[in-house]
């Protein structure tokens, strides 16, 4: 891969051995409005830090890959029109014509995992289509898990997706899929799913000393830990399945696919919901931040003491 531009902390930080979790960057240019796209970025590093890890945030400005970026080039992210959305497939395209884009959790891990970075937080992940069956619509995420060993820290999988089988998808591609302190699949929005989980931790330092035992047995694919969203904070599971149909049905209509389906989606249910689902959505950011930041900070403390 081209060579990779690494902000002064964060070469710093890989240079000591200190804990680095990378951010995603197209939930700020295609997840949220402006400005408040800007401050959840802020907020999200402030978060990071305040948890013992060195926030990366990572993105493609000019054709150039930069892991850890500074105010300005947040900024940018967050106000331009310009900013292409980047998945593994795209990657090579953006950089080789210069131009700028932002980077979806596939491209994030690809790019955490060249610069050396274990833990990568995000919103939700990716998966398979509810119109599978006519559109074979899977995102890469879900190939990036299985391929690439970087934990990602979630609010498990977006809820407008088929849980039951993007979860299957993982079980199949065998990536473990971690419940934090819940038997059962969050699901974006709601803390809780239908669909069971085989695996659950409650701690960080189990956490943490999963993803040590995960290395040391050579597993090479990725690791979901997913992290319900608070309850105080969260939607009813049934109603917004309800409102997610008929946020399907306009797509369908108008004709929404592909990259453009997700942020439609997301807008729709934002306004059906008149804004809690963009609260929710920020919150469950915040809350894997937190999280990510403190599973990083026990895996490098534990490493030190082997």
């Amino acid at each position: 891969m081209q060579e990779l531009i690494l902000s002064q902390e964060v070469k710093q930080a890989l240079q000591e051995k200190k804990p680095i979790v990378a951010l995603e960057s197209t939930i700020i240019s295609h997840g949220l409005p402006e400005p408040l796209n800007f401050k959840m970025a802020q907020h999200v590093e402030s978060i990071i830090r305040s948890n013992g890890a060195i926030p990366a945030t990572i993105a493609i400005i000019e054709g150039k890959i930069h892991v850890g970026l500074n105010e300005d080039q947040l900024l940018l992210l967050a106000k331009s029109d310009n900013v292409l959305k980047v998945s593994r497939s795209d990657l090579a395209y953006v950089v080789s014509q210069g131009f700028s884009g932002a980077t979806t959790v596939a491209a994030t891990m690809i790019i955490a995992n060249k610069a050396g970075i274990k833990f990568f937080v995000t919103g939700g992940i990716g998966g398979v289509h509810q119109d599978y069956n006519s559109s074979m619509d899977v995102s890469a995420d879900l190939e990036e898990l299985a391929r690439t060993s970087v934990v990602v820290v979630s609010a498990g999988i977006k809820s407008i997706l088929d849980l039951g089988k993007t979860l299957e998808y993982l079980e199949t591609k065998g990536v473990p899929v971690i419940g934090y302190k819940t038997d059962y699949l969050p699901a974006f929005y709601s803390s809780k799913s239908p669909f069971k989980l085989n695996l659950r931790l409650d701690t960080v330092t189990e956490l943490a000393r999963f993803v040590i035992v995960q290395e040391k047995l050579a597993l090479t694919t990725g690791v979901l830990v997913t992290n319900p969203l608070e309850r105080k904070f969260e939607l009813d599971y049934n109603e917004l399945a309800k409102i997610i149909d008929k946020s399907h049905q306009k797509a369908q209509i108008k004709g929404i696919m592909g990259k453009k389906l997700t942020p439609f989606l997301l807008q729709d249910l934002a306004l059906e919901t008149k804004g809690k689902t963009l609260k929710a959505n920020l919150e469950l950011i915040y809350s894997n931040a937190k999280l990510g930041a403190r599973i990083a900070s026990k895996y490098y403390k534990m490493k030190q003491e082997e």
